[in-house]
């Protein structure tokens, strides 16, 4: 069964093995508005953890997806650019915007489980 943690930048990574698929949460879709541009990386394309990843731009601004872990890009959802609305519609499932393949799986212990990023959020408020 896959693991999901999530980054204080509100990013989640769904962990299968040494693959981690990386989307934003639904909080980060909320927050956005309505999503109307998705910029993935390039396949190949190595990613430190904290640095920018992607780019999603909505109707109020745009923001960066930052890698919640370091690795290689591996996979990209290829329906994001055609049809970026999928962030908003499902982002902890087909809004999903890349897989990489895990340089480093302790980074993982540094990210939160989901009730500690249920608690973060309440925090912002």
């Amino acid at each position: 069964m896959s693991e999901i943690r999530y980054s204080e930048e509100h990013e989640w990574i769904s962990v299968d093995g040494d693959v981690g698929t990386i989307g934003i949460t639904d909080y980060a879709q909320q927050q956005l508005g309505d999503v109307v541009f998705v910029e993935l990386p390039e396949i190949g394309r190595k990613v430190a953890k904290g640095g920018e990843a992607a780019i999603v731009e909505s109707v109020k601004a745009a923001s960066e997806v930052y890698a919640p872990v370091s690795g290689e890009v591996i996979e990209v959802n290829a329906a994001l650019p055609d049809n970026p609305a999928l962030v908003n519609e499902d982002a902890a499932g087909k809004g999903w915007f890349m897989k990489i393949r895990l340089a480093d799986k302790s980074e993982l212990a540094k990210l939160m489980d989901a009730a500690a990023y249920q608690k973060f959020v309440e925090g912002l408020h």
